[in-house]
């Protein structure tokens, strides 16, 4: 587990490397507002479409080599990012970066493959730390190395830098990470017809609770990438800040959201349980959105977006683990896939159904719908925790087999 935290977060520091560089980067090739919203879009696109394959291919010939080629890929997409001189050249890099971003669908697949069901939610909480770290470091070492002049910046080194840095996880993997999926296992994946593991993968979606879950994490990725996307633009019109006060806010909220996951919640799990932690997690996001539009101050502000981290940093793992403890062994990759796309979806729907409203609504209604959705989604969890506890006792799902 050591070797995988650090090739996630080497991984993410990269990713994180190149966000402040790509509205620039498309603007310096003449992009519009549209067009560089397309191009932000386009990495979660392709990764919505790529997460169920880099699954479903971890489930039948292993976790390590889909990291290993997944990381690979994004080396070499970094490097074309890096030799971009067109338009249609910065797509082509980013579209191809988002189908190599199977890695981190099959590093939860790995935690599923080397956690016990009482350790599973601090094992998914130690990946959604890395995940915090990488969006801490990297974008302010982006930012550091293109520069803060946006006319003259360079735009080379922080793709060659996260190119390198993709390189490193790569040979630590080759070096020292071992695969985590048995060969029996796999045997028993690969023995199966074509037509019998469709049959399964159905089962596996269709299982209320699995399904319901996977909404869940696909609404409360919705509600903060909201957040997430029309915060720079509310905090300007709210209090006159520029690029380095919302960056500042936004390393406190990643160093928070790394502390809890890394060390937080799987004590809250144990004592707690993953639905009720669910549950919380919707709660305390609801409260701290809908704090937001009434922060005339920034104490307000700090404690709003201190609730609304809580609630995102404690629900997203708890989900995670929440949904693999209901699936079976040969079916981790397949479904961790899958509820990585719909989170990835989340991430393209969210923003744009958030900056809709503040266009058209005013600048407070991302949030206040944000809240109302979150809260919704609390009552819907707190409602079904005996149903989810008593699949949970029974240790499976009607996923497994006989």
């Amino acid at each position: 587990m050591p070797i995988l935290f650090l090739i996630v977060v080497i991984d993410l520091i990269g990713f994180g490397i190149v966000i402040p560089l790509l509205p620039f980067y498309a603007e310096f090739f003449q992009a519009g507002p549209a067009t560089v919203g397309l191009i932000m879009a386009t990495y979660s696109f392709t990764q919505f479409l790529a997460a169920p394959f880099w699954g479903r291919l971890s489930d039948r010939i292993g976790r390590r080599p889909v990291l290993l080629t997944s990381l690979a890929g994004a080396a070499i997409a970094y490097v074309l990012l890096g030799f971009a001189e067109t338009l249609w050249m910065l797509f082509a890099a980013r579209a191809l970066g988002g189908f190599m971003a199977g890695n981190i669908s099959a590093a939860f697949a790995y935690v599923a493959d080397t956690t016990t069901r009482e350790n599973r939610a601090k094992g998914m909480g130690l990946i959604g730390a890395a995940f915090g770290l990488g969006f801490i470091i990297g974008p302010a070492v982006g930012g550091l190395l293109a520069g803060p002049d946006p006319i003259h910046a360079d735009y080379q080194s922080p793709a060659f830098a996260a190119a390198g840095l993709s390189v490193v996880a790569l040979v630590l993997g080759l070096g020292f990470l071992k695969e985590s999926l048995s060969l029996e296992i796999r045997d028993r994946i690969n023995s199966r017809s074509r037509e019998g593991r469709v049959q399964q993968f159905r089962r596996s979606l269709t299982h209320p609770h699995v399904g319901f879950l996977i909404f869940i994490s696909f609404l409360a990725t919705f509600a903060f990438a909201g957040l997430e996307a029309t915060f720079a633009m509310w905090s300007r019109r709210q209090f006159g800040w520029g690029p380095e006060q919302n960056g500042y806010l936004f390393a406190f909220v990643g160093i928070l959201g790394a502390l809890v996951q890394g060390g937080l919640v799987g004590r809250l799990a144990t004592r707690f349980g993953e639905s009720r932690l669910v549950a919380y997690g919707a709660g305390a996001l609801s409260v701290g959105v809908l704090l937001i539009p009434f922060a005339a101050s920034l104490p307000v502000l700090l404690i709003a977006m201190t609730v609304a981290g809580l609630g995102f940093s404690i629900i997203s793992p708890a989900l995670n683990s929440a949904i693999s403890l209901r699936v079976d062994d040969e079916n981790q990759g397949m479904v961790m896939g899958v509820t990585r796309s719909a989170t990835t979806m989340a991430r393209v729907a969210g923003p744009a159904f958030a900056g809709a409203l503040f266009a058209f609504m005013g600048k407070d209604w991302p949030y206040y719908a944000g809240a109302v959705i979150m809260a919704i989604v609390m009552v819907f969890v707190w409602r079904a925790i005996p149903r989810l506890d008593s699949d949970d006792l029974h240790g499976g799902n009607s996923a497994k087999e006989p």
